[in-house]
């Protein structure tokens, strides 16, 4: 009976302290405020979204049961526990940061990869108007990969686009050649030195072979996968490249892209997302071009004045 009073006491002094005044205040809504709130709904809306999509969402609810449990500690006035609570509130943010790494870095990752940000800022220090790859680099990856599955020579192929790979590349053997279906039969041949692991491709050259890359830990992915697919789905979580897997078991190409994973692919709907990278890299880098040109014809016409 006494933590029942204890309990309705707290009730009855919240009321007091915290609730009263609210009817006395004179709220007004400003344009200011209905954009801020609906800035923090839309960032909210995609922080849940985010931590349910994730591993984070089991920890968050291990989180909220530890903050329940501090709830019923604060209206029984639970001292020891409370104190407890207080001293390790910073170690526990700590904690958490650690615990939350691999998904507060992927979130960070995917809103570096947004478009709005690409539109504002242009983050593009290399050649422009080069082309990533060419159309006959579409063809020889398309051919060579057909090729390996009709003899069922498993291969790894990792297309990359605007997010350098260097980390990965440095876990291989360095190479430096042109793209063709040759090449690429003859690295994944069987009992070869340059066989196992994932070659890295940028723009038309080979740059390294026999790479480690990450592999996903997603959940939604099949249990018949090996660990050649989940390597191509774990690197296209951290980075915008396209993955070409060839089966090793059963000799089908899948391609992995933005961390989903499309299975047992034609050849055209392979062509289609290599399409569909080069011109994703060929429409900012023609527009910096035009910048640069006109940047240059004014530079020309002021020397002319001059």
């Amino acid at each position: 009976m006494e933590q029942v009073q204890s309990f309705l006491t707290v009730l009855e002094n919240f009321k007091e302290n915290y609730l009263a005044w609210v009817s006395v205040l004179n709220i007004t809504v400003s344009k200011t405020d209905i954009v801020e709130m609906l800035i923090i709904a839309f960032l909210f809306y995609h922080v849940l979204k985010w931590i349910k999509d994730t591993r984070a969402w089991m920890l968050l609810k291990g989180i909220l049961v530890i903050l329940a449990f501090v709830l019923v500690a604060a209206i029984f006035q639970m001292n020891t526990i409370l104190w407890i609570a207080e001293k390790t509130i910073n170690v526990a943010i700590i904690a958490i940061v650690v615990i939350f790494q691999p998904e507060l870095r992927k979130a960070l990752e995917e809103l570096g990869r947004k478009k709005f940000i690409s539109s504002l800022f242009s983050f593009d220090f290399g050649k422009d108007g080069v082309e990533r790859f060419n159309d006959h680099t579409i063809g020889e990856l398309v051919k060579a990969s057909y090729e390996m599955g009709k003899v069922k020579t498993g291969a790894l192929i990792v297309v990359e686009n605007e997010i350098m790979l260097t980390e990965y590349e440095r876990t291989g053997i360095a190479l430096d050649s042109l793209v063709s279906s040759q090449l690429l039969i003859n690295i994944f041949e069987k009992n070869t030195p340059l066989h196992d692991g994932a070659i890295i491709v940028r723009g038309d050259r080979v740059v390294s072979a026999t790479c480690y890359l990450p592999l996903s830990d997603s959940l939604e992915l099949s249990k018949d996968l090996g660990t050649r697919h989940r390597a191509a789905v774990g690197i296209s979580e951290v980075s915008d490249s396209l993955t070409i897997v060839v089966s090793e078991e059963t000799g089908k190409v899948s391609i992995a892209m933005g961390g989903q994973l499309y299975r047992n692919v034609d050849a055209e709907f392979l062509r289609s997302k290599l399409k569909f990278l080069q011109s994703s890299n060929i429409e900012p880098k023609r527009f910096q071009l035009l910048k640069r040109r006109l940047r240059n014809v004014k530079k020309a016409d002021k020397t002319g004045d001059e």
